[in-house]
């Protein structure tokens, strides 16, 4: 009898933990992706940015690390010394440093 019991036991377990995985929340395979709309005046991104057209506005949006005082010192730099000769000549101008212009170099162009 005792093995009955055992049995009757053991048949009991199976069966609950079989509920038990059938009854779990099902867990996505694949995380949802999320569309993200980009507004079009954003996608300029991949043009490149002329230092001697450019308004402080414009140098402040598409640059990384310039804010509205180092976009105003840069337009400043170009009035008083004239139009940049190439793009290292940023190095010239007050606040900016070798990290800025690293970190911007493939965005800018001088023509």
């Amino acid at each position: 009898m005792r093995t009955g019991y055992f049995k009757s036991l053991f048949f009991a377990f199976l069966a609950s933990a079989s509920i038990a995985a059938i009854a779990a929340p099902v867990v996505p395979s694949e995380p949802a992706k999320v569309l993200i709309a980009m507004d079009a005046t954003s996608t300029s991104h991949s043009a490149k940015v002329d230092l001697n057209q450019a308004d402080s506005a414009t140098l402040q949006k598409e640059l990384a690390g310039i804010g509205e005082a180092k976009a105003k010192a840069i337009v400043a730099y170009r009035d008083a010394n004239g139009p940049f000769a190439s793009v290292d000549e940023l190095l010239e101008v007050k606040g900016i440093g070798k990290a800025i212009l690293d970190r911007n170099r493939e965005k800018l162009e001088v023509n």
